[in-house]
């Protein structure tokens, strides 16, 4: 038995595009689109307002009812981290110089004790680090065979890091200003050490590193913050997206920085407000995760013959910014 179709139009089908024909309506405005430029600098101003203009911080979440996007105990230190050996004698002295809190330092038997050597070993006596006098094959075998130990080394136990959510809430029991920077994307430890120096000298609270492909506080990130990452903490964030959220949440404004940013940096209305400055990598800059969560992107005027500045720079200029707004409003009050 064979069954036919009807052709043309079937019964019911009348309607059925009516509705796509009406169109969607008026394009909503500008500051009315969340993901818009305009509509982040609506939300930041009405943010800002409800804050009271960012006249003194206020804490807005207690100890015991953190914001939801808080990241849940950040671990302490990188998971795959172990002790690094620091080698060579011009690195171990630079190093020692520079404070690193180092634990041991490694000596091969029958090494010609020159000036470096005698002041390594001097330093190393009057720190109480541990000296060790071992073979040179045992010094070739903890150093790796591309390393050039020079038959001294010294050990360096891994960084201590902050819960990002615990150094938001020290700063507003010291009833301050929160003022803090965290990296996206930075892999150059030694952009890590000279961040950590600028926000130290500024006035900053601490820094934020995300626990993967980001750089850590090593020897040479310790070396190159010339002794500021002893003073000044720095948190490691297990998501960084949640972390910046998280500070949202509690009342801190969130700026990228960015050579195409929509605000430039002079005069940055924000900068008087608890903030979070976030620094993304050189060659990529700010995620875009990241970007979407920023009250605001912010470029720093450059000649237009350099193409951009680096991180560790960018960080800087940033830091002084906001510590020259700060002060100029603090002196108008």
């Amino acid at each position: 038995m064979s069954s036919s179709k009807k052709k043309g139009p079937q019964k019911g089908t009348g309607g059925h595009g009516r509705k796509a024909l009406e169109g969607r309506g008026p394009t909503p405005k500008a500051e009315d689109r969340s993901w818009h430029v305009a509509g982040k600098r609506k939300a930041a101003r009405e943010r800002l307002a409800a804050a009271g203009g960012g006249k003194g911080a206020r804490k807005l979440q207690s100890h015991s009812s953190r914001p939801a996007g808080r990241d849940g105990g950040a671990p302490r230190r990188r998971p795959a981290d172990e002790h690094e050996l620091v080698t060579g004698r011009n690195s171990v002295l630079e190093a020692l110089r520079a404070g690193i809190p180092a634990t041991a330092l490694y000596l091969a038997m029958r090494t010609e004790m020159d000036e470096r050597m005698k002041e390594i070993v001097q330093i190393a006596s009057k720190r109480g680090i541990a000296i060790m006098e071992i073979m040179r094959p045992e010094l070739d075998r903890m150093c790796g065979r591309d390393a050039v130990h020079q038959g001294v080394a010294i050990k360096v136990p891994p960084y201590e890091y902050k819960d990002p959510m615990d150094l938001l809430d020290a700063s507003f029991d010291r009833a301050e200003q929160p003022l803090f920077v965290a990296l996206d994307g930075v892999t150059d430890p030694r952009n890590l050490g000279a961040i950590i120096r600028s926000v130290a000298a500024f006035g900053g609270h601490g820094v934020i590193v995300p626990q993967r492909r980001a750089a850590g506080v090593t020897a040479s990130a310790w070396k190159t913050s010339a002794g500021a990452a002893s003073r000044l903490p720095v948190a490691m964030a297990a998501n960084l997206t949640q972390t910046i959220k998280a500070y949202k949440q509690a009342g801190v404004f969130v700026i990228g920085l960015d050579g195409d940013g929509d605000t430039t940096l002079p005069g940055f209305e924000l900068a008087t407000s608890p903030l979070l400055v976030v620094v993304g990598s050189e060659g990529k800059g700010l995620s875009r995760l990241v970007t979407e969560h920023c009250d605001a992107v912010v470029s720093i005027p450059i000649d237009g013959a350099t193409e951009s500045l680096n991180a560790g720079i960018a960080a800087s200029i940033t830091m002084y910014e906001v510590a020259k707004l700060r002060a100029e409003a603090a002196a108008r009050s």
